[in-house]
């Protein structure tokens, strides 16, 4: 008994091409779903690596449509700023003023799922800190 897929005469098969919606769809369905990506990735006959190539782009922000913070399934992380009150409330103005100057500088700490972690020190600008963050992101 022979098994095996029968080739036809003519053209060779095109290649498919997926929009940018049908890509996302079947990212989120990864996502959201508990099937694994080589199934799903199977059902709607494309190859797990292309698929998984798809997602790094979706969390990248880079899959075209809606942009990384409008992505379903993004998190938004938690973020606390902290001002630290001298414990005596009625200093002098000489202790005023040597806490001040030993007052550190400015800290702004980055942390990335993976655990890189950027940290920033002193006044910085808003647009190289932009810079930085879309150089990292690809």
């Amino acid at each position: 008994m022979e098994v095996g897929a029968e080739v036809g005469e003519g053209a060779p098969e095109r290649r498919r091409y997926w929009t940018a919606a049908e890509k996302r769809r079947i990212v989120e369905l990864t996502i959201s779903s508990s099937q694994s990506v080589a199934s799903l990735a199977r059902q709607h006959g494309v190859n797990a690596n292309q698929v998984f190539y798809w997602r790094k782009l979706y969390h990248a922000g880079q899959l075209g449509g809606e942009s990384a913070t409008d992505a379903p399934g993004l998190r938004l992380l938690p973020v606390s700023v902290g001002n630290e009150e001298p414990a005596e409330a009625e200093a002098s103005e000489t202790e005023r003023d040597t806490q001040e100057s030993a007052e550190p500088p400015l800290t702004m700490n980055i942390e990335f799922p993976g655990g890189a972690l950027i940290s920033l020190v002193g006044a910085v600008d808003a647009e190289i800190v932009r810079a930085v963050l879309e150089s990292l992101r690809g």
